[in-house]
């Protein structure tokens, strides 16, 4: 008897798809329906509507301000003072950028495990997402937090 691995569809024979010969499985939720958005897409359209919200109300100074999203923080040993912490594990980061000849505009980057962690349900996530993005916009135009809320 031959192995697996030395079977080759030949005349007569089927390509063999999977152990019981149904096929590859496709999607178990329609595209349309809310359960299929992974928690990544549900995140970043949380970032998005406090960005868009900022920036109907402040648009010339949110002008040329790049939000970001990672998954996790990179490995730093030490963290400069443009780090939103919780403890020891950053939250989200803010890179002021650099005029010069490689103009660098600023960016604001959200560190989406660390955040999803510490909330308890997307309402609460909702609520901390939009706080650190508020603390990271007042940060970089240099006013209290409680102005842009």
């Amino acid at each position: 008897m031959t192995s697996p691995e030395n079977r080759r569809p030949g005349p007569g024979r089927r390509a063999h798809r999977d152990r019981h010969g149904r096929g590859l499985r496709g999607r178990l939720v329609p595209a349309t329906v809310p359960l299929a958005r992974t928690k990544a897409e549900i995140f970043d359209d949380l970032v998005l509507d406090t960005v868009e919200a900022l920036e109907r109300r402040f648009a010339k100074e949110l002008a040329g301000v790049e939000f970001a999203v990672e998954d996790v923080p990179p490995d730093l040993n030490v963290y400069d003072s443009d780090v939103l912490e919780d403890g020891e594990v950053p939250l989200a980061r803010l890179l002021p950028g650099r005029p010069g000849r490689q103009e660098v505009p600023p960016r604001i980057v959200l560190y989406r495990r660390p955040l999803e962690f510490r909330a308890m349900d997307r309402e609460d996530l909702a609520d901390l997402v939009h706080d650190v993005i508020i603390e990271q916009v007042a940060n970089l135009l240099g006013v209290d937090p409680d102005e842009l809320a």
